[in-house]
């Protein structure tokens, strides 16, 4: 009974955080720029409202970019609609056209092998519908301007380290464990049979930038192999590994610009600094206490301001 009035209580705040968001319609078009810039995001039709706060909050900051979206087979007409006017007209992909290769199924895989096809003459930052840009973002047009990626990190503790710094006893860690956890403890041993995989870092999958020419579809497919036949086909299946994917492409370009944690965070029910740039509203804690509703009227009222490059 706990469990079925936590799930209602949870789908309520879902319901009045999309009505608020719904102010995102009223604010100004966008103008999108062809720059060698690409902002990505895989969406449905339950998530183009807070899609629309996460893309022009993030567009109004950076300046620059054109919107590529991966439909997940749910976009209606009217959503591609309202994401044309407010986007400038989007491209917009089917997951149903993307080769997997030897990677997984789902689980996000279609998003980052996408995006790895994208790379080839852009830069591509990966941006997740849960997220909100605050503040300036200048470590992102850093990073830019010096081709070096970036991530949100998992953690204020994450670090970008060479794999044996990760190395813990695989099976120890029981049949139950999570396939990021798995895949980490056992990550000396995938190194080894993927050539240029040298270090790791605990990174968020749902804010990260990948600078042009850097690796494409061939990492994914060796480094998939690897991990199916260490830990199974069923357990790299898992969600959770398209993010390790993610961290391992991250960390083996060069020492990649690790986004401060406290400017650009994850959201776990802690009250989010004045000083916050950019904040990832995770799932387990997404509409607790309106903080999500909070910082999205903050960010659409910066857009009604001018922020955005139309208005």
């Amino acid at each position: 009974m706990i469990d079925l009035a936590d799930r209602a209580l949870r789908k309520l705040r879902e319901l009045q955080f999309n009505r608020d968001a719904r102010a995102v319609l009223g604010t100004a078009p966008l103008r999108a720029a062809d720059d060698g810039v690409v902002l990505f995001s895989m969406i449905g039709t339950r998530v183009v409202l807070p899609y629309l706060v996460a893309a022009k909050s993030l567009h109004a900051r950076l300046g620059r970019g054109r919107f590529v979206i991966l439909d997940d087979g749910t976009l209606t007409a009217d959503d591609r609609a309202v994401l044309a006017r407010h986007l400038d007209r989007p491209e917009i992909r089917s997951l149903a056209d993307v080769e997997v290769g030897d990677c997984p199924r789902g689980g996000c895989w279609e998003r980052l092998l996408t995006l790895l096809d994208l790379r080839r003459d852009a830069y591509v930052i990966q941006l997740d519908s849960d997220t909100v840009t605050l503040g300036p973002v200048p470590e992102l047009e850093r990073a830019i301007a010096d081709r070096r990626d970036f991530t949100l990190l998992g953690g204020e503790d994450a670090r970008w380290l060479p794999v044996s710094a990760y190395a813990e006893d695989l099976a120890a860690l029981g049949e139950g464990a999570h396939v990021q956890a798995k895949a980490e403890a056992a990550m000396a041993l995938l190194a080894a049979e993927v050539p240029g995989v040298t270090h790791y870092l605990r990174g968020c999958a749902g804010f990260a930038g990948f600078a042009p020419g850097g690796s494409g579809r061939e990492i994914a497919d060796g480094f998939s192999r690897a991990a199916r036949a260490l830990l199974g086909d069923a357990v790299w299946a898992q969600w959770g590994s398209e993010q390790v994917m993610s961290n391992v492409i991250i960390a083996n370009e060069g020492e990649p610009v690790l986004l401060p944690y406290d400017r650009y965070l994850n959201f776990w029910n802690e009250p989010v600094s004045s000083e916050a740039a950019f904040v990832h509203f995770v799932g387990t804690y997404r509409y607790h206490g309106g903080a999500y509703a909070a910082a999205a009227r903050r960010a659409m009222a910066g857009l009604d301001c001018g922020l955005s490059a139309a208005a």
